[in-house]
């Protein structure tokens, strides 16, 4: 009887080192994938702020020489915001579910791989 129990004994302490490296595992494929998104994100988003103030300054540029002109500076920024709330406005109609679905789709690949 007695050797029951110390068989026992032996199969739950094995459970119980069993299920800790089980949740150390988890947490380190957690870690893993965590870390390979950041690593990912952070150079994408370095070069997402430089083409963002690129795009400000040609804008601006091209917003001062159209304003230059039409002999009206405010005309000329008039027209550049024009010109994107049309693009945003048929990205929105035409592009919105397609560009939805592929950036899920990015993220879900980015995880699970």
């Amino acid at each position: 009887m007695e050797d029951n129990a110390g068989i026992i004994d032996e199969l739950l302490d094995k459970a119980t080192e069993y299920g800790k490296a089980e949740l150390e595992l988890a947490k380190l494929k957690v870690l893993d994938k965590a870390s390979d998104i950041v690593s990912a994100s952070v150079p994408s988003f370095i070069v997402m702020v430089s083409a963002s103030i690129f795009m400000l300054f040609l804008n601006l540029g091209i917003a001062f020489w159209v304003g230059g002109l039409l002999a009206n500076m405010f005309l000329g920024f008039l027209a550049v915001s024009a010109f994107y709330g049309i693009i945003a406005l048929i990205m929105h109609l035409f592009m919105h579910k397609w560009l939805k679905t592929k950036v899920g789709d990015y993220i879900i690949r980015r995880i699970l791989n």
